[in-house]
C-alpha cells in the first residue's frame, strides 16, 4: 500500500524585495480569481516574474492535457463561516450546505506554527495519515490516503503603540432586521468596546444606512472625543430596509475624505447583510467605489450579525473589496474580534497574497483540497499579479488541507508549497516554499502528538459533514464530537471545547446523515 504521511516538516526559502518607507496608495486594478487549470508542478519563478508560458488551455486544443498535478488558490483568514454556524447550531437549526466553508472553520482555531522574524510568511508542511490502524474509527475509505496540512503563518502582530495610526470607517446596518436582539444591539456594544481599544492618534468616522444612508460622524480623532463617539453610537436606532449599496458608497466616500497618508484606512461594515434596496450584488456595489479602492488601497472589513446572516454576500463583498470577515454572535466574540484581534484585523502584512502546492506526480496518484471552492486560480497565474490574491494581516495563519493518495512504493518528494504575496508598501512580489517528502512516514493522524493536526481534521471534516460531502476517512458526527471533546481537554483549549458543543448539536439535529462514499478512483486533482 501507498506510503503516508506524518511528522511535520517546516521549510521556508527566502523571498526576494525588501520593505519600502512610502505607503502605498495604488492598489492596481486586478482580474478576479479563475478556475483551476492543470499542468506539472511549479516551476521556479520566471526572471521577469511572469507566469507559466503554456497554459492548460493549449495543451487541451493540442490533446495534450493531463491529469492536474497542481493546486492554486488565494489565501483566505475569513472565519465567519464557523462563527455562523455555531450560532446556527446553537438556535436548533442546521446550517445550510451552501453556508458553510471548511477553509473558515479551519482557520478559525490556533495551528501552532513556527512564525517567521520578518515579515513575509513561513511555510510549515506536514501531514498523517488518516485512517486510525488499531483501535480504529478513521472513518471508511481511508486506508491509503494521507492528510496533507499546509500552513502560513505572518509574524506576530506588534504591541499596540508599534502599529500604524488607524482612520476607520463604520459603516452600520440600521435597517429594520436589525432590531432584533443580537443585532444593533451587540454592534453598539461592538463600537463601545474598540472606542475604548483604540489609541489617541487614531481616527473614525461613522455612516449608517437603512433605505438610505447618512453621516453621523466625520473622521474624527479618538483623542478627547471617546464619549462623543460612545454617544453617537448608543443613538443608532432600527429604521426601514436594507441599502448596503448606499451605506457602503458613502462610507467609501468618507474614507477618502478624512484619507490619513501612513495610516491604515480601512472600511468597516457591521451587517447582517441582508439587502434587499438598491443594487443587491456584490460585483456592482463594488464597481461604484473602484476608483477609490484603486487610488486610495482602502480595503473592506465585514463583520456579520443575526441569526439570519447574508454569509455568501458578505463574504463576496470583502473577497472583491480587498478584505475579509469574521462573524459575532454574542459580546465574547465582540471582545475577542475588537480587542484580542485588534491589530490583525487592522494592518495589512501581504497583499493578493496566493499560493500553489504543486504535488509530484511520481508519487501522487490523487489529492483533493477541502475547501478553497470560491477562491481557487488558475495555475497559470500564480506569479500573474494582476490577478486578485488574498489580504493577509500580522499573527494571521492561512491552512489548507488536503486528503492525498500516495502512489504504492512511493519515495521522495510529495509535494512543494509556495506562497507568494506583494509587499503592501513596495508592491514588489515575495515567496517563501517548503516541501515535505515521503521521509516523514511515522505515525498516523489520531492519537497522533500533534494535537494542532487534529484539530483542523477534526474541524474539517465537521465542515464537509454538514454540506454533505464525501472526503475519505471522515468520521461521523458523533466520534468527531468524542475526538473533538478529548483534544478539548488536552489542548485546554476552550475554543476546541466549544468546537465539541457544536459538533453534537449537529450530531443530535442529523444523527444518521451522511454518506461514506469515497472519491472517484481516478488521478490528479479531484472534487
Amino acid at each position: 500500500m501507498a506510503l503516508v504521511l506524518a511528522g511535520g516538516m517546516l521549510l521556508t526559502a527566502c523571498g526576494g524585495g525588501s520593505d519600502g518607507a512610502t505607503a502605498d496608495r495604488n492598489s492596481s486594478g486586478r482580474n478576479a480569481p479563475g478556475v483551476s487549470g492543470g499542468g506539472h508542478p511549479a516551476p521556479d519563478a520566471p526572471a521577469t516574474g511572469q507566469g507559466s508560458r503554456e497554459s492548460e488551455a493549449d495543451r487541451v486544443r493540442e490533446g495534450r492535457a493531463e491529469p492536474d498535478y497542481r493546486s492554486t488558490f488565494a489565501l483566505d483568514v475569513d472565519t465567519a463561516s464557523y462563527g455562523y454556524a455555531r450560532r446556527t447550531l446553537g438556535d436548533g437549526r442546521l446550517p445550510a450546505a451552501e453556508d458553510v466553508r471548511p477553509e473558515e472553520f479551519v482557520n478559525s482555531f490556533r495551528q501552532g506554527y513556527e512564525r517567521p522574524k520578518g515579515n513575509g510568511f513561513s511555510v510549515n508542511v506536514d501531514g498523517a495519515r488518516i485512517n486510525s490502524g488499531k483501535g480504529g474509527g478513521g472513518g471508511t475509505g481511508a486506508s491509503d490516503w494521507s492528510l496533507l496540512r499546509v500552513g502560513l503563518a505572518t509574524k506576530a502582530a506588534p504591541p499596540t503603540s508599534g502599529r500604524p495610526p488607524a482612520a476607520l470607517t463604520f459603516v452600520v446596518d440600521i435597517s429594520g432586521s436589525m432590531a432584533e436582539t443580537g443585532r444593533l444591539d451587540l454592534v453598539r456594544k461592538s463600537l463601545t468596546i474598540l472606542t475604548d481599544e483604540l489609541r489617541d492618534d487614531d481616527s473614525l468616522s461613522l455612516v449608517t444606512f437603512s433605505n438610505e444612508a447618512e453621516t453621523r460622524l466625520p473622521m474624527t480623532r479618538v483623542k478627547d472625543n471617546r464619549n462623543r463617539i460612545k454617544d453617537v453610537v448608543s443613538e443608532m436606532q432600527p429604521a426601514q430596509s436594507t441599502n448596503v449599496e448606499a451605506g457602503i458608497k458613502l462610507g467609501y466616500e468618507e474614507s477618502v475624505e478624512g484619507h490619513r497618508e501612513g495610516a491604515t484606512n480601512r472600511v468597516v461594515l457591521l451587517s447582517d447583510a441582508l439587502a434587499n434596496t438598491g443594487d443587491t450584488e456584490a460585483e456592482g456595489i463594488l464597481k461604484k467605489i473602484d476608483s477609490a479602492r484603486r487610488e486610495y488601497g482602502i480595503t473592506l472589513f465585514g463583520v456579520g450579525v443575526g441569526s439570519d446572516y447574508g454569509d455568501a454576500f458578505m463574504e463576496q463583498l470583502t473577497n472583491k473589496g480587498d478584505g475579509n470577515t469574521t462573524y459575532v454572535g454574542d459580546e465574547a466574540q465582540a471582545r475577542k474580534v475588537f480587542v484580542d484581534q485588534l491589530p490583525a484585523h487592522l494592518e495589512i502584512r501581504a497583499r493578493d497574497a496566493k499560493a500553489q502546492v504543486a504535488f509530484d506526480r511520481k508519487n501522487v496518484k490523487q489529492f483533493r483540497l477541502i475547501g478553497y471552492e470560491n477562491r481557487k486560480v488558475a495555475d497559470e497565474d500564480f506569479r500573474n499579479d494582476s490577478v486578485d490574491g488574498g489580504e493577509v494581516g500580522p499573527g494571521h495563519t492561512v491552512t489548507a488541507l488536503y486528503a492525498v493518495r500516495l502512489r504504492e512504493g512511493a519515495s521522495g518528494t510529495v509535494a512543494r508549497a509556495t506562497v507568494r504575496w506583494l509587499d503592501p508598501k513596495t508592491r514588489k512580489a515575495q515567496e517563501e516554499t517548503g516541501t515535505v517528502t515521503t521521509g516523514s512516514v511515522d505515525g498516523t493522524l489520531w492519537g497522533g502528538e500533534n494535537d494542532r493536526l487534529q484539530v483542523a481534521a477534526v474541524a474539517a471534516y465537521f465542515a464537509d459533514r454538514l454540506r454533505g460531502g464525501d472526503l475519505p476517512g471522515a468520521p461521523g458526527l458523533g466520534e468527531l464530537a468524542s475526538r473533538a471533546s478529548g483534544l478539548a481537554e488536552s489542548t485546554e483549549d476552550s475554543a476546541v471545547e466549544k468546537l465539541a458543543t457544536a459538533i453534537g448539536q449537529a450530531d443530535r439535529l442529523n444523527r444518521g446523515v451522511g454518506t461514506d462514499d469515497g472519491p472517484d478512483p481516478s488521478e490528479g486533482e479531484i472534487g
